[in-house]
């Protein structure tokens, strides 16, 4: 874009038309962002998976969120292709920018369908479905990256996942800019791969597991489900459903991890465009 005190994003809904918390959560900081650093910020939502809307490269962020089901889903799909080209056309313009680069961030499944795209770790489903609020532990490199700036090691944050992305052992990962971030916590009594939860794919292209947008607000109306509940205790105690229930009140676990991380991706991007 050409006046560099407008800024476009593209909000790449991956829901499939099932209702949940996540969309409003990126809607939410958007505009809290706009209205707190007082700046012409845009968004324009794009419905991909139900209607296979897509942006094109008129935008400069492009958030693509979570969504149901398996990031094997759109194996063959218009909308997968359609994604993956996104992604590609990205990339080439980046690659021709000296500054004036799109910076992405891919949230849950997108940033499992991008693993996939770019053959990192492993993409397989869970044993259980993981859900609730857990620590999450950075690496060296996710220490050093301005996305966590501000946030302690371990934090907190909502993780929903049936599907991961295991072995970041991967050789693959010392390419060029990969780089993990940020690891699940260590098992040692139980025999199963250490999930990546946050990958920089590129300088401009980062990606979470775990979800920045929740907010305590809609993890409440989740964890009040039945199923919900029903399912936590039965993985991992009432105790711990308990603590995940009170843990909403405290303002350093989702509440902070909701105001660092999103935010800190828009001020790297906003920054780059208007030092552009």
């Amino acid at each position: 874009m050409s006046d560099r005190n407008k800024i476009s994003v593209a909000v790449i809904d991956m829901n499939n038309g099932v209702i949940n918390q996540g969309m409003r959560g990126i809607q939410e900081i958007l505009t809290r962002y706009r209205e707190e650093m007082d700046i012409d910020l845009h968004f324009e939502v794009f419905d991909l998976r139900q209607k296979g809307e897509i942006p094109d490269l008129d935008h400069d962020i492009y958030i693509s969120s979570g969504g149901p089901g398996s990031p094997y889903d759109g194996e063959g799909q218009p909308w997968e292709n359609d994604f993956f080209s996104l992604l590609d056309k990205i990339l080439a313009f980046n690659a021709l920018q000296e500054l004036n680069k799109k910076h992405v961030f891919l949230i849950c499944h997108s940033f499992q369908m991008a693993c996939r795209k770019f053959g990192l770790g492993q993409v397989v489903k869970r044993r259980s479905t993981a859900f609730g609020i857990f620590p999450v532990f950075l690496t060296e490199a996710g220490e050093d990256d301005v996305l966590f700036s501000g946030l302690t090691n371990p934090f907190f944050t909502v993780d929903s996942r049936d599907w991961q992305v295991t072995n970041p052992e991967d050789a693959l990962f010392a390419v060029a800019d990969t780089q993990v971030l940020a690891l699940e916590k260590e098992r040692p009594h139980v025999d199963l791969d250490r999930c990546v939860m946050a990958i920089r794919f590129t300088n401009e292209i980062v990606g979470t597991q775990f979800h920045p947008e929740a907010d305590p607000l809609g993890m409440k109306r989740y964890l009040l489900q039945e199923d919900k509940k029903a399912g936590i205790i039965a993985n991992h105690g009432e105790e711990k459903y308990m603590d995940m229930l009170n843990s909403l009140e405290d303002p350093a676990r989702i509440q902070l991890t909701q105001r660092i991380v999103l935010p800190n991706f828009l001020n790297r991007a906003i920054n780059a465009l208007q030092e552009a």
